[in-house]
């Protein structure tokens, strides 16, 4: 599938904005801008207007860092989820039907996670019976 520019570029500023936001500087300048706000709303006095437009703000700066933090956690479980598959398909041991597994159906997942959770508790009993 072939991802359009324009597409390339919202992701690039996704990213850009999720890598600021997630600096502690970014944190220390939001406070810093909430304690201007208090103070200011302090000496001028408590206004509805003000009030009505912290809230929208804040109400729109969060539904964009949804966004925002939703596009680069899908890009980074995507990163994790194809470094993964590389190192099922190069590991001769390893079960070359788990590549792509998050696309299987709910009981073949269920399945799996049970054959898992088997051979788990038979690997701990069997070290509990060597020691």
């Amino acid at each position: 599938m072939e991802t359009s520019t324009l597409q390339r570029r919202i992701s690039r500023v996704l990213q850009w904005v999720g890598e600021v936001t997630s600096r502690a500087g970014a944190t220390a300048t939001v406070a810093a801008a909430l304690a201007i706000y208090l103070v200011t709303l302090a000496i001028v006095g408590h206004r509805a207007g003000w009030e009505t437009g912290f809230a929208v703000a804040t109400e729109s700066i969060t539904l964009v860092m949804l966004f925002v933090i939703q596009h680069t956690q899908s890009r980074q479980q995507i990163a994790i989820q194809l470094k993964l598959d590389e190192l099922i398909r190069t590991s001769p041991r390893a079960d070359d039907h788990l590549v792509h597994i998050e696309l299987a159906n709910e009981d073949e997942l269920i399945e799996r996670e049970r054959g898992q959770v088997a051979h788990h508790e038979a690997v701990r009993a069997s070290a509990s019976d060597v020691d």
